[in-house]
């Protein structure tokens, strides 16, 4: 959101991420992926060509938190649908600690959103941010009983932070999510084929 990558940025990144992979070779191999906003109409605020170069797409909602159940269900599930879309970010937006101060979380049918989730083979995100902690608890719950996939993600802002992935991998484990289901474990060529069956 704040100073989010506009197709000319994007493209510029792209071309670096490429020249790295070039000059590595077979040693590492960089993905090229970005986090999308979701719009209010379900829309993703990324030129489809752009999503078309990527390895990995993670849509969320970061604007009108608030909007009422019935539309945000609707807004999450169009995402979902969309063919470039990987991984369902932070879905309830909630903020439970830290400098932002506290949020309460979005309201929407978990339900339906995670049944499209399993049906479209997105990965819900076990988002390791300390002040959100999003999904809690019980929609990580829902989310396994609804048969989706999850990503273990830092949503990291600086290279420190990083090391957040511990907190999400530790909520994982204890939550009883099955490793084979957490796409940010799989090989790479698992991992390349899911995010490029649609």
């Amino acid at each position: 959101m704040a100073n989010g990558l506009s197709a000319e940025r994007l493209a510029s990144q792209l071309v670096v991420v490429e020249r790295i992979n070039e000059h590595l070779g077979d040693e590492f191999r960089l993905l090229k992926g970005i986090e999308v906003d979701i719009l209010d109409d379900g829309a993703l605020d990324q030129e489809e060509k752009m999503l078309d170069r990527l390895d990995v797409v993670v849509a969320s909602v970061h604007s009108k938190l608030r909007m009422a159940k019935a539309p945000m269900t609707r807004r999450m599930i169009a995402a979902v649908e969309n063919r470039h879309v990987d991984v369902l970010g932070h879905c309830t937006g909630r903020l439970v600690e830290g400098s932002r101060g506290t949020r309460d979380q979005s309201t929407f049918d978990a339900e339906a959103v995670f049944a499209a989730c399993a049906e479209h083979g997105v990965a819900v995100e076990i988002n390791s941010r300390p002040e959100r902690c999003d999904p809690p608890d019980d929609l990580i719950a829902m989310a396994l009983d609804a048969g989706c996939l999850f990503s273990i993600d830092t949503d990291a802002h600086a290279p420190g932070q990083l090391d957040f992935l511990a907190y999400g991998a530790e909520r994982a484990e204890r939550l009883g999510v099955p490793v084979e289901r957490i796409v940010s474990t799989w090989p790479l060529e698992d991992l390349l084929e899911w995010t490029h069956r649609r």
